[in-house]
C-alpha cells in the first residue's frame, strides 16, 4: 500500500496539468459542491415545512429509506446508457438523490423534536409562524440539521468518483483510469485522496458546528 502511494505521488504525470492532483481535487470539490447545494435546496425547504407543520412522518421516512437503497452507480449507468444522458446531469442526479434523504430526514426529525412548550410560548408571545420557525425551531434543531448536512456532504464527496464513469474528471478519474490500465497505484492514490477529502469535510462541519451551535445546545447533546 505504501509503495503504491509512493509511486502515485512521485509520478510526474500527476504533479501538474490536466491530470494533476490539484486539478483533480478542484474538479472533485466542484462536482461535490454542486450536488450538495442542489440536495440542500431540495431537502431543507421540504423538511422545514413538514417539520414545522408536524406532518409527513411516514412519507419522509419512506422517502429516506428509498433514497438510501438507491444504487448510485446503477442509476448513473441507466441514465447514461438507456436514456442517453451523457452530460454532468447523469452524475448529478444520483448524487443529489443520495444526499437528499439524510438532509430531509434529520431536519424533519430535528424540528419535530423541539420542545412543544417552547414553541407554544413563542406563539403566545405573538410570534408569527415564520418567526417561530426561524427564531425558535431552527436554532433548537440546528445540531440535527447540521448532522444531516454533514452526512450528506461526506456521502457526496465519497461518491462523486462515479462521475469518472461517464468520462468526467475528479478523483474518480484515477480509479477508473488505473483499473483500465492495470496501474493499481492510481487506484490506491485516488482512493486515498478521496478519504482525505472526506475527512476534511468532517473537520469543516465540525468547525461549523462549533461556531453555529450555542454552547448550551452542545452541552445538552
Amino acid at each position: 500500500m505504501i509503495e503504491y502511494l509512493r509511486q502515485f505521488f512521485s509520478d510526474p504525470r500527476f504533479q501538474s496539468g490536466y491530470d494533476g492532483i490539484w486539478q483533480r481535487i478542484a474538479e472533485h470539490c466542484w462536482y461535490s459542491l454542486i450536488a450538495f447545494l442542489c440536495a440542500a435546496a431540495i431537502g431543507l425547504p421540504l423538511a422545514l415545512l413538514t417539520g414545522h407543520l408536524g406532518r409527513g412522518d411516514g412519507p419522509i421516512a419512506a422517502l429516506a429509506a428509498v433514497g438510501r437503497a438507491m444504487p448510485s452507480l446503477g442509476l448513473i449507468v441507466l441514465l447514461a446508457v438507456k436514456i442517453g444522458v451523457f452530460n454532468f446531469n447523469a452524475a448529478l442526479i444520483p448524487l443529489v438523490a443520495l444526499a437528499v434523504p439524510p438532509i430531509l430526514l434529520t431536519t424533519h426529525e430535528g424540528l419535530r423534536a423541539v420542545d412543544r412548550s417552547v414553541v407554544d410560548a413563542a406563539r403566545g408571545m405573538g410570534m408569527r409562524p415564520l418567526q417561530v420557525l426561524f427564531r425558535v425551531e431552527v436554532p433548537s434543531a440546528l445540531p440535527l440539521i447540521l448532522s444531516g448536512l454533514r452526512t450528506a456532504a461526506v456521502q457526496v464527496v465519497a461518491t462523486t468518483t462515479i462521475a469518472a464513469v461517464i468520462s468526467f474528471g475528479g478523483l474518480g478519474r484515477y480509479v477508473v483510469d488505473g483499473l483500465s490500465q492495470y496501474q493499481y497505484y492510481q487506484v490506491v492514490g485516488g482512493g486515498f485522496l478521496v478519504v482525505l477529502l472526506s475527512v476534511a469535510t468532517l473537520v469543516l462541519f465540525s468547525a461549523i458546528s462549533r461556531l453555529a451551535i450555542s454552547p448550551g445546545l452542545r452541552r445538552n447533546r
